[in-house]
């Protein structure tokens, strides 16, 4: 029985730093780099790499306007994720995963089309004190005409 191999492209390491634990609140807890504007594609691996020691996420909150598709829930390892839509036009690009009664982690989303000076300086961000949580350190964009 012929087996068909996996793309390559499924091979690819995904590119998540996040933030050394500590004691001081942080802004942002990590940053992720995805390698495309596909949520569907690109949120189960992301959900599937966070630490253990996270709690399961029921819900993720995303600027639309980054992602092709916007689903409201997606299924990822046989549990419903319900998606939903940032409010502001003006707050940098960040995932928010919510595990209700359990916790918070905000992440940076570095667009996928960042050069990749731009994207591993921002990615880096989270290791310095502080982390990402200057306006500065974000990607800008024009807003919408």
């Amino acid at each position: 029985m012929a087996t068909t191999p996996r793309p390559l492209r499924s091979f690819r390491p995904l590119r998540l730093r996040l933030a050394p634990p500590g004691n001081d609140p942080q802004h942002i807890d990590g940053a992720w780099w995805p390698r495309s504007d596909d949520l569907t594609a690109e949120l189960p691996r992301l959900i599937r790499a966070l630490p253990h020691s996270w709690a399961q996420i029921a819900h993720v909150t995303v600027n639309a306007a980054t992602w092709s598709a916007f689903p409201g829930r997606i299924l990822i390892a046989n549990h419903v994720i319900q998606l939903h839509r940032a409010a502001g036009l003006h707050t940098p690009d960040t995932v928010c995963l919510i595990a209700p009664g359990r916790g918070r982690w905000d992440l940076l989303a570095v667009p996928p089309h960042t050069a990749k000076a731009e994207a591993t300086r921002l990615m880096a961000t989270v290791e310095s004190p502080g982390g990402p949580s200057r306006p500065d350190l974000f990607p800008r964009r024009p807003l919408p005409a």
